[in-house]
């Protein structure tokens, strides 16, 4: 079975092709209105409004290695299942923004998966990129952005380096739990927020 955090990793992928520097992703669920909207946006080469239109076409690609691209495809299907949808806007020289809204409730919805590890893996597999990381339940939330450790931590440590990795996995791990835990107890109480 597909998690969506693959398909996080394969937008971002993407994004990793088209020469991405910083690339945000962010998740946003909404008990009230059942919904989970996950956004990958970047500022790579972006695409015509021609590309942009055919990027959910599964024999479309950019890629000269292959001649199929299923990463978009699927994602918009498994959003499509759901009841859901995805948009792409993109400009050329500017960047791209895929975003994906799904109906957590729908028999046909498939797992989230491990995002924590997934963005994980990105960040420290692509030293040369940022990645901003922002997840939001309810009323609750949190941002990693690998910028700001860049700036504490000086041009000597690498983001990939087994204390830095060990802390960016706690750090998700913890404020993740902090949020689930602040949503939970908001749902229980029945005052759980209606943004999204």
């Amino acid at each position: 079975m597909r998690e969506l955090s693959l398909n996080v990793m394969d937008i971002a992928q993407n994004s990793i092709s088209a020469g991405a520097k910083l690339i945000v992703i962010d998740l946003c669920e909404n008990s009230d209105a059942d919904s989970l909207t996950i956004t990958v946006a970047d500022n790579g080469a972006g695409m015509t409004a021609e590309q942009t239109a055919l990027a959910a076409d599964p024999f479309f690609t950019t890629r000269k290695t292959r001649r199929v691209g299923l990463g978009v495809p699927l994602f918009k299907m498994e959003a499509e299942m759901t009841g859901g949808g995805l948009e792409i806007t993109s400009e050329k020289g500017v960047g791209t923004t895929v975003k994906a809204k799904f109906v957590p409730s729908h028999v046909d919805m498939i797992p989230l998966g491990d995002i924590n590890s997934t963005v994980l893996l990105l960040i420290t597999c692509n030293e040369d990129r940022d990645f901003v990381f922002h997840r939001r339940m309810d009323l609750h939330e949190f941002t990693l952005d690998t910028r700001e450790l860049r700036a504490v931590l000086g041009d000597e440590v690498k983001l990939s380096s087994p204390e830095v990795t060990e802390w960016i996995k706690g750090y998700l791990t913890e404020q993740t739990q902090r949020i689930k835990e602040e949503s939970s107890d908001e749902v229980f109480r029945g005052t759980s927020g209606d943004k999204g």
